[in-house]
C-alpha cells in the first residue's frame, strides 16, 4: 500500500495533525500492522517538501509544537492521479515460494514437502482470517477477503506446481 498517498487521501477529508492521521490510518488500514508514528511524520515532512501538503500553522502542546496539515492543489492532483491509475496486479513475476521450490529441486531437497508445508500454513492462515471476520467492521471484512482471495490463488498455484513437480524437476536438472 502506498502510505504517502493514503495519508494524503486522509488529509483530503479534512486538515489534520500527524497523531490524528495515524489514528485514522490505523482504523481504516492498519489491521494487524499499524503504521509507525515515525513513518507518519517522515511521510508528512516529505510530502510538505514536495509541495503536496502545507502546514496550516502549529500549536503548542506538551511536547514539540503540533503542525496541522492541509492538502495543496498539487497534492489534490497527485491524489487524483494515484486514485485513477490501476495497480499492477503483481509487482514481481516470481515469488519466494517459487524460488524455494526451484532451489529445493536444485540442491536435492524435498520440494513436495516444502509445498505441503506451505499449503498447511496457508490453510491455517485462512482459518484464522475467517475467524477474524466474525463481528468485524465491513472495512476489515473486505480487507480480509482480499487477503483470502490471494491465499486461495497461492493454494491453486501450490496444487498446480505439485502436480507438475516431476516435469519441473526434469527441466531444472537439464539447465
Amino acid at each position: 500500500m502506498d502510505t504517502s498517498r493514503t495519508l494524503l487521501g486522509l488529509l483530503e477529508v479534512e486538515p489534520n495533525y500527524g497523531y490524528e492521521l495515524k489514528q485514522s490510518y490505523d482504523r481504516f488500514f492498519g489491521g494487524a500492522r499499524p503504521v509507525a508514528f515515525g513513518q507518519v511524520y517522515a511521510t508528512l515532512a516529505r510530502m510538505a517538501r514536495h509541495g503536496l501538503i502545507a502546514a496550516l500553522g502549529s500549536e503548542a502542546g506538551g511536547g514539540p509544537d503540533r503542525k496541522r496539515y492541509v492538502v495543496t492543489q498539487p497534492g489534490r492532483i497527485a491524489l487524483r492521479e494515484w486514485m485513477s491509475s490501476p495497480d499492477d496486479p503483481e509487482a514481481t513475476v516470481q515469488s519466494n515460494l517459487f524460488a524455494k521450490t526451484v532451489i529445493a529441486l536444485l540442491i536435492g531437497e524435498d520440494a513436495q514437502g516444502l509445498l505441503d508445508a506451505q499449503r498447511s500454513e496457508h490453510i491455517g492462515r485462512m482459518r484464522a482470517l475467517t475467524r477474524e471476520k466474525q463481528g468485524a467492521a465491513l472495512a476489515r471484512v473486505l480487507t480480509i477477503d482480499h487477503v483470502l482471495f490471494h491465499i486461495e490463488a497461492d493454494l491453486r498455484w501450490i496444487d498446480l506446481t505439485a502436480a507438475r513437480l516431476t516435469e519441473l524437476r526434469r527441466e531444472v536438472a537439464s539447465r
